[in-house]
């Protein structure tokens, strides 16, 4: 799993448990989606999104891992017909690190339909279908081999046995798009962005607890499967921190590995260079082109990337397949607004001016 019921903290409410981040080019602009709320982890009595939580798309646009701009969604409790409105705030400048920083109010809208903005920003929230796949038997044979030092061992498992553990599960998407003016201003020409989404739930106390952090997908299947106070703990940090707070042990679990699988004459300096690679845990992408997520870069991440065996190739230093691909997902990704697999949504457009500063 990318990062499917990654933590215990994300478990408690899988509203808030974010699967998976995507980052493409889109039909007018730069296309940026989360999903949360999982069909695996069974029924729950309100499923959708969390109306006490907030779900946060951070940009950091000047390379410096920590966040410019900050597009935040907040969404009202279900109607009895299960809809859910919500509001999108845009945060920017030093206030963009702040979670109680008010922001401009931009746009407005419900569940399953799309809502487009004069400036042609869009934003869909809904059920669909989820785009990603991934292999158990290969995915916890990965998360054994960095969590105790030893090869990927598959046992009696065959190519013929690969079937995808999420095919016809559903998930809930928040799909944002973003026309390309409004974030070229911000890089200063460099066209080049770091992206990363988070997912907070309000406290007692009047603040903010983070449930769920998400840039790279794979970190947490690698690293976290059978350490989960480790997951609690990515999922808590700042991009900025990451490598000096998880540099080194991430560095050893992958030199463990490596060393067992025998694919690097100095597994340490190996470990370390891929650490370095992966933190800070930021999806890196250029405004304007078509996303790639694959061995030779990372730009964006596109719905039909194979992630999986490009983030456990990478880290065990040898081709680590799951013999699945885009074909085991149903139903598919879409070429056009919102993109994300539909089971059934309404596609009836709500077009509206931006709504004035809060």
């Amino acid at each position: 799993m990318s990062h499917h019921l990654d933590s215990p903290i994300a478990r408690q409410d899988i509203r808030l448990d974010i699967t998976d981040l995507y980052l493409f080019r889109g039909e007018v602009g730069t296309v940026f989606v989360i999903n949360v709320c999982h069909s695996i982890a069974g029924p729950i009595p309100e499923p959708g999104y969390h109306p006490e939580g907030m779900y946060e798309f951070k940009i950091d646009s000047n390379g410096d891992a920590s966040e410019e701009i900050t597009y935040r969604i907040q969404f009202y409790k279900r109607d009895p017909q299960g809809n859910q409105r919500y509001v999108l705030r845009r945060i920017t400048g030093a206030e963009a690190t702040d979670p109680h920083a008010p922001g401009t109010l931009i746009a407005e809208g419900t569940t399953d339909k799309t809502t487009t903005t004069d400036s042609g920003l869009r934003v869909w929230a809904g059920k669909a279908g989820d785009p990603f796949w991934i292999e158990p038997d290969v995915l916890h044979a990965v998360g054994h081999a960095f969590q105790d030092g030893t090869t990927i061992n598959l046992g009696d498992w065959t190519p013929s046995k690969a079937k995808n553990l999420f095919a016809g599960h559903t998930i809930y998407s928040i799909v944002l798009e973003v026309p390309d003016a409004e974030l070229l201003a911000a890089t200063h020409g460099e066209h080049k962005i770091g992206v990363w989404a988070v997912a907070t739930l309000a406290t007692d106390a009047g603040g903010w607890r983070s449930i769920n952090r998400i840039g790279l997908p794979m970190i947490h299947p690698l690293f976290t499967q059978y350490n989960e106070d480790l997951g609690n703990r990515l999922n808590a940090g700042h991009p900025s921190e990451d490598f000096a707070t998880y540099g080194a042990l991430v560095a050893k679990s992958i030199a463990g590995a490596v060393s067992a699988i025998g694919t690097s004459a100095d597994p340490q300096a190996y470990g370390e260079r891929v650490a370095r690679r992966f933190f800070p845990n930021v999806l890196p992408y250029k405004i304007g082109t078509s996303a790639t997520f694959g061995f030779a870069e990372w730009n964006g991440r596109s719905l039909a990337d194979n992630a999986p065996d490009v983030m456990f190739s990478i880290a065990a230093n040898a081709a680590v397949r799951l013999e699945i691909g885009k074909e085991s997902v149903s139903p598919k990704p879409s070429a056009t607004f919102p993109y994300v697999p539909d089971v059934g949504r309404e596609h009836t457009p709500i077009h509206g001016a931006p709504v004035g500063a809060s």
